[in-house]
């Protein structure tokens, strides 16, 4: 996949902050038009459900980690401008998603912020090693470029979108011990939000987005998969309805993804989103009965591998899959007699 030139991020950049006032974003030439071709989706999910490592997102944590902050933030590395007035609430940020915590420790200037296509010039510091970040200043570029795809780069972009020039922050997620990690942002360019685009534009932004995400899936990588097929969702869940025929594709592959990293409720409800624009779609049946099955709901399973089969009785794969749940329907019947038995002889 074409990816606009963005510096590396393991590339050192001794120049000077750029101002938050340029204007470099040029959007529409940095976008590589495809052609339009019918949507690719990924080959047959064949592969054992295996939780990868990926962020944890649990709403419910958050509420501990404004203690671990202030706890760990005597620990930190300090910096000579960190504020020295008591911690307030408006200092700290929760993340909707539950993913971390954000500390304030000095407070940038201004209101805006980073958007799609800023190119900002950031420090961090205290990521793990194997994290794909270099220690020091580097640039990034919000919502393109290769470093998103790293375990961090999605956390870190996050982040960026909500902090203002000048500003350092502390990043606590729910269970990580030990220090936080910091991040800080000198200066960004202009950019623009995802409504500012035009229809065009994002689709072929999603299309980049899904082919990538094909890419990565193939090589391995179901993780960041996910997150390129998330990313395009989130652009086309913008156009008009009924939508691009890509939707369709995209939740089908993310539902893949979720299967191989372990998340069987989101894959069923990624296979429901198919099923409502295509009840017959074959991939999406098969996804949600190995979904189901994981889930221990054997009834569903059943019925969406059995309309499978109705359609393509050759499918080996939904084949085996059946097999297994009438297998282990039978496991459940012989354990619920056993206790029958027990209950009432």
């Amino acid at each position: 996949m074409d990816t606009p030139p963005v510096n590396s991020m393991g590339e050192k950049d001794s120049c000077q902050p750029q101002q938050q006032g340029e204007k470099n974003f040029e959007l529409p030439t940095q976008i590589r038009q495809h052609p339009q071709e019918s949507p690719t989706e990924i080959l047959e999910l064949r592969v054992s459900p295996d939780p990868a490592s990926q962020i944890l997102e649990n709403p419910q944590e958050t509420e501990k980690l404004a203690a671990e902050l202030e706890k760990d933030s005597a620990k930190s590395r300090g910096s000579a401008s960190a504020m020295s007035e008591p911690l307030q609430a408006s200092d700290l940020w929760y993340c909707p998603d539950g993913s971390f915590v954000k500390k304030i420790v000095v407070r940038g200037h201004g209101l805006d912020k980073p958007k799609l296509g800023s190119r900002c010039r950031v420090q961090a510091s205290g990521f793990p090693l194997g994290s794909g970040l270099p220690e020091g200043w580097t640039e990034l570029t919000v919502g393109l470029g290769p470093w998103r795809e790293e375990t961090w780069g999605e956390l870190i972009e996050k982040c960026l979108e909500s902090m203002c020039q000048g500003e350092e922050a502390e990043l606590q997620l729910p269970g990580r011990s030990g220090l936080p990690v910091r991040l800080t942002l000198a200066s960004f360019t202009q950019g623009r939000d995802s409504w500012e685009l035009e229809d065009t534009e994002k689709e072929a932004l999603a299309r980049e987005e899904r082919a990538r995400g094909t890419e990565l899936f193939r090589a391995g990588n179901p993780e960041g998969a996910a997150r390129c097929y998330a990313r395009a969702l989130r652009l086309l869940l913008t156009l008009p309805p009924p939508g691009p025929p890509e939707r369709t594709v995209l939740h089908a592959n993310l539902a893949a993804c979720q299967l191989l990293l372990g998340q069987p409720h989101l894959a069923a409800q990624s296979c429901d989103r198919v099923l409502e624009r295509e009840p017959g779609h074959i991939k999406a049946l098969y996804r949600r009965g190995v979904a189901q099955a994981a889930l221990g709901n054997l009834e569903k399973a059943m019925t969406d591998l059995k309309k499978v089969l109705a359609v393509d009785p050759k499918n080996r794969a939904a084949q085996e899959e059946l097999g297994k749940v009438i297998i282990q329907g039978k496991k459940q019947d012989a354990g619920l007699a056993q206790g029958l038995r027990k209950m009432f002889g």
